[in-house]
């Protein structure tokens, strides 16, 4: 819990300070006269004065976003020896420049968190799957557990290294997202007997993108051992006689592949709402051992499923993923990108309804992969403050009003017509823009609540 607040608050705390600090170095530099530097809003908590201009650098008690207030004459009257120092009185393009600068700063500061995390180097699983789901595009592919991904292709032709797991997940996202088949190239855990398949997601499009996706495609959990792990007190499985360490090598006289095989046949040995009894063939230092083992049943999405409450499988072989100083840029620099438009596109799928308003998320869902990634390490942490501030940028630029977006759409219709829009149709916009952002926001915070409560 403490790492979670604590991930939070210094996620939101530096993201918020360098989009703000966006707008206030541009607008310095533009000569514009910044009165305040606020993080957060409401009750001030700290107060600090610098610079001839007597800037208020303040630390308020709702560390929900932040704002740069500059001198302006539409918000008070301003003297006449400064008016050439009021935001208003600038030209288009400074405007434009100063307000640009906020997101602007936080898609910089996602290439070189990016390029940290890569110049740190990331302990990520390796491209090694666990058995694919019976009737999945990785099963009709000929992917089996244990199978090792090495490189994708999108026309057979250039090929790219896949790093880890991670990585494999991404491309094959990206690839449902533009509507195309991959081909892969695989080999065994050792490296021996590559061979080239081709992934067939044509049943799948951009709608379909969430959480489940790569689960239902086929790419769950990575391979781990059919080994059990922490047998919980009055389980079935402590029932059964098994305990931790016990590697399983058969179930009803069939081999088990790995530990993904084996929590798929425990899920399924469900008849007429009641467990089934299994037979399992279980190895224990050095000896075979055969145990009765009959699930409890429990209802989940899915429907009715076995559980026996036990841990299986344990850690996935892994691997780190490092890049030296130039190519951990170019690697930031292009992983930036990527994210960024996958995020557009994202946003505009859902729009249009070909992707699922379960993918936007809030302060919780952040709240928590922030405590998480923060127990991780740095790297995973610096990837994941990287992943919220590309986000941060992307959402401040769409042409909303009351983001910074909104703000440059006006710019755009002045720029084009050669008159500002008027006040009238400005508050209009701001009402309008204002009921969006609370919807979104509403949005966001349900389905960070339904996450919570293993809804979605």
């Amino acid at each position: 819990m403490i790492a979670t607040v604590l991930g939070f608050v210094l996620t939101l705390g530096v993201l918020i300070v360098v989009h703000e600090y966006g707008h206030y170095r541009v607008a310095v530099a533009c000569g514009v006269k910044v009165q305040r530097f606020s993080v957060g809003f409401g009750r001030v908590l700290l107060r600090r004065v610098r610079g001839a201009d007597r800037t208020e650098f303040v630390l308020c008690a709702l560390p929900l976003g932040g704002y740069v207030k500059m001198l302006d004459e539409r918000e008070e009257p301003v003297a006449p020896h400064e008016l050439h120092r009021a935001f208003n009185r600038q030209t288009l393009p400074r405007r434009a420049a100063i307000v640009a600068a906020g997101p602007i700063a936080n898609l910089l500061l996602a290439v070189l968190l990016y390029a940290g995390a890569h110049w740190i180097g990331i302990e990520e699983p390796k491209a090694v799957l666990g058995s694919p789901p019976a009737g999945s595009a990785a099963e009709a592919a000929g992917l089996r557990g244990g199978d090792w991904v090495r490189a994708v292709s999108r026309d057979g032709l250039a090929w790219d290294e896949v790093d880890s797991m991670t990585d494999l997940r991404w491309q094959i996202t990206q690839a449902v997202l533009a509507g195309r088949s991959i081909e892969l190239e695989v080999s065994d855990r050792e490296g021996h007997g590559a061979r080239s398949l081709h992934l067939d997601l044509g049943a799948y499009s951009a709608r379909d993108v969430d959480t489940r996706l790569l689960a239902q495609i086929g790419f769950g959990a990575p391979f781990s051992e059919a080994r059990i792990g922490e047998v919980r007190a009055g389980s079935p499985g402590a029932a059964a006689g098994l305990q931790p360490g016990d590697r399983v090598l058969a179930v009803d006289g069939r081999p088990v592949d790995d530990a993904t095989a084996l929590v798929q046949r425990v899920r399924g040995a469900v008849n007429q709402g009641e467990g089934v009894a299994m037979r399992w063939r279980v190895e224990r230092t050095g000896r075979e051992l055969e145990l009765n083992v009959v699930p409890r049943v429990v209802i989940d999405a899915s429907g009715a499923v076995g559980r026996i409450d036990t841990v299986v499988g344990g850690m996935p072989d892994t691997v780190v993923v490092r890049h030296g100083a130039i190519d951990g840029l170019v690697q930031g620099a292009s992983r930036t990108w990527e994210v960024s438009a996958l995020t557009v596109r994202m946003l505009g799928n859902m729009l249009v309804g070909e992707a699922s308003l379960k993918n936007l998320s809030g302060p919780l869902t952040i709240a928590d992969y922030a405590g998480q990634s923060v127990q991780r390490g740095p790297a995973v942490y610096l990837a994941f403050l990287a992943l919220v501030s590309v986000s941060l940028g992307v959402l401040n630029l769409l042409p909303l009003p009351m983001l910074d977006g909104g703000h440059l759409m006006y710019y755009i219709f002045e720029a084009v017509t050669g008159r500002p829009v008027s006040e009238l149709w400005l508050a209009r916009l701001q009402r309008g823009g204002i009921a969006v952002l609370l919807m979104m926001m509403s949005l966001a915070l349900f389905n960070d609540v339904a996450r919570l409560l293993g809804l979605h």
